[in-house]
């Protein structure tokens, strides 16, 4: 049985952000989709901004699945996944075993292309920084959309998810938070400047 697709479509019943009172719930395919989206649009800034040659289509692919094994393992809180070196590890473990169980749920003829979005491939380092980058932005995205709502519950994971981002030390990101991110404060008439 392929019951790959089957499995993928389960990603709407994984909630995020379990451990923290929400205003509004997010799950898994709402932030795939999101991640996806902000890593093409890295991989497009780096073309166009900084004269890069990056694969945004394959970009907004691994985007789409980066977190695709956690329809297996759950959405564990990151304060839980890291909390040490030895979980960390097990997690990581966990994660590539998980890979391998969806991978298998695959026609033989396709898992090889699909190998390539759940094994991490040297020569897409640079889109996984991308990918990893969108995951902390779309966080971020989501402390603030939480904060506009009233909800104070995210007040510092919203300052440590930014924290994060400037870590990385992406040019890419830089730009995204100049050029994208203010706007995710405003309200939709304010977005869209009044229009009716």
């Amino acid at each position: 049985m392929n019951s790959f697709f089957a499995m993928m479509s389960r990603m709407k019943y994984i909630d995020r952000w379990a451990l923290m009172r929400n205003s509004r719930q997010e799950n898994l395919s709402e932030h795939s989709l999101e991640v996806s989206m902000i890593a093409h649009a890295l991989a497009v800034i780096g073309n166009t901004c900084l004269g890069k040659q990056l694969d945004a289509r394959k970009a907004a692919v691994l985007g789409m699945y980066h977190d695709a094994t956690e329809i297996i393992t759950g959405d564990m809180p990151t304060p839980v996944k890291y909390y040490n070196p030895q979980i960390k590890t097990t997690y990581k473990d966990i994660e590539r075993q998980a890979a391998r169980s969806l991978l298998s749920m695959l026609p033989e003829t396709m898992r090889e292309a699909y190998r390539e979005i759940f094994e991490k491939q040297e020569e897409d380092a640079y889109l996984w920084k991308l990918v990893k980058a969108a995951d902390k932005l779309s966080a971020y995205i989501k402390c603030v959309e939480e904060e506009q709502a009233g909800n104070r519950e995210f007040l510092s994971a919203k300052e440590m998810a930014l924290e994060t981002v400037k870590k990385l030390a992406l040019p890419e990101t830089e730009l995204f938070l100049q050029y994208f991110i203010d706007a995710y404060g405003k309200n939709l008439d304010e977005l869209t400047g009044g229009e009716k």
